[in-house]
């Protein structure tokens, strides 16, 4: 008989070799509760982890009810709005007849703006054309009186001596008509005493503006460029009062210096700094 051979066995996890008994006494785990008792601490521990994951599936729970009441109310609220869309009418809502007459007005405006634009030009024109106007006048009256000079002066020199035996006194020689670019630098000159003076009298008022330029050219056109208020007077046009106003602000912007000599009032030219 063949001798005896030791079956072939499987080898069991450590667990299975022994009781519990004998793995809590092993040397390993000298400090091992007895039996079963290392599961208490393990158990206990699941079962905190339970609660836990029971408290969030209720917090989850919660929300997907807050969220279902938030979706029903928006939804109903969109289906409100939509449905109260459809049915109302609204009178002002823009229509095409709105932006035709919106396009319209925008036309109008322009139109307006145009024509403001031009009435401006055509005032500064007349403006501009009248200033040449009153400077050629001027400059005609001036010539006018050097031809009615010299004739004088002339038929004075044919009488010769006989004038000057009779005692007849003879007239002033006019100052010569100013050349070209003398009237030029005078214009300029008024044009900057102007520029400096207040508004009213830059534009504002053109009839004022024409007496402020016609007065100052009879003050550098007197004698020694000083004049009386009376000098300067020239009715209908230049009246006193309107002379007097453009003599204080002359003589308050400096350009002309006042002076009382022997109970009358004397301007003198000055001319800005």
């Amino acid at each position: 008989m063949p001798p005896s051979q030791t079956p072939h066995r499987t080898p069991l996890k450590r667990v299975s070799q022994g009781s519990f008994l004998r793995l809590s006494r092993s040397g390993a785990y000298p400090d091992a509760p007895y039996g079963l008792g290392f599961l208490e601490p393990a158990l206990a521990e699941f079962v905190d982890e339970t609660e836990a994951l029971q408290s969030n599936v209720e917090g989850l729970v919660n929300l997907s009810d807050s969220l279902a009441t938030f979706n029903e109310s928006f939804a109903s609220w969109l289906y409100v709005m939509n449905m109260n869309a459809l049915t109302t009418d609204w009178p002002q809502t823009p229509t095409p007849d709105s932006f035709a007459l919106a396009k319209r007005r925008a036309e109008q405006a322009a139109d307006r703006l145009k024509k403001q634009l031009e009435e401006t030009s055509a005032a500064v024109a007349a403006r501009e054309a009248e200033l040449l106007a009153n400077k050629t006048a001027m400059t005609e009256v001036t010539e006018t009186d050097i031809t009615i000079q010299g004739n004088t002066t002339g038929a004075s020199a044919l009488s010769g001596g006989s004038k000057q035996d009779s005692g007849i006194p003879k007239k002033k020689v006019l100052k010569p008509k100013m050349t070209a670019k003398e009237r030029k630098e005078r214009d300029l000159e008024i044009e900057r005493i102007i520029s400096a003076l207040p508004l009213e009298f830059r534009g504002s008022d053109p009839n004022l503006r024409r007496q402020m330029e016609t007065i100052i050219e009879g003050i550098l056109k007197a004698s020694d460029q000083t004049v009386k208020l009376q000098d300067l007077i020239k009715p209908p046009d230049l009246n006193q009062a309107r002379v007097n106003k453009c003599l204080i602000a002359l003589v308050n912007r400096k350009v002309v210096q006042k002076e009382s000599q022997s109970g009358s009032v004397l301007y003198h030219w000055r001319g800005l700094p």
